[in-house]
């Protein structure tokens, strides 16, 4: 059980590397140069929505040590608009602008193409419904472990 385990766990962080890599590849079919992969990453995963620097780390839609640093970058090329929250100036919230826009629609859609394809490669709908079942339940014995410790 142990070799699985730690097989698991290294194959989760080489396809996440490994997805980082496809979106470099598309960025780079799209001539789009002033945006990197995991920007990218953040930009789809913000979407059309409105949200603080806070949200974005925990809701787990960057992983990583400089989210500030990345959205400093994706506000200074354009792709998101930053403004101070209207009820705590401390703090502020970020969207997509048209430019931003623009971008998360064609990465729709070749996520879109990506995701069809998927059938040409033997996986289907239940396929990845059972593989989030199990991240999901990786995901709460790991924040278990973390709040209250190993259990033995």
């Amino acid at each position: 059980m142990k070799a699985l385990y730690f097989e698991t766990i290294t194959l989760i962080e080489r396809l996440h590397h490994l997805f980082l890599d496809v979106v470099k590849t598309e960025l780079d079919r799209l001539r789009i140069f002033d945006i990197n992969n995991v920007q990218c990453f953040i930009l789809y995963n913000v979407g059309k929505n409105e949200m603080t620097v806070g949200e974005i780390s925990n809701r787990g839609y960057y992983l990583g040590s400089n989210v500030s640093y990345n959205l400093k970058k994706l506000v200074e090329n354009g792709y998101f608009i930053q403004a101070k929250a209207k009820h705590d100036k401390r703090a502020s919230k970020i969207r997509l602008s048209e430019k931003g826009i623009k971008l998360y629609d064609k990465l729709d859609k070749v996520f879109t193409q990506q995701a069809s394809n998927l059938k040409y490669n033997g996986v289907v709908d239940q396929n990845l419904t059972e593989t989030l079942k199990l991240l999901r339940k990786l995901e709460s014995y790991w924040n278990f472990i973390t709040t209250h410790g190993l259990v033995e």
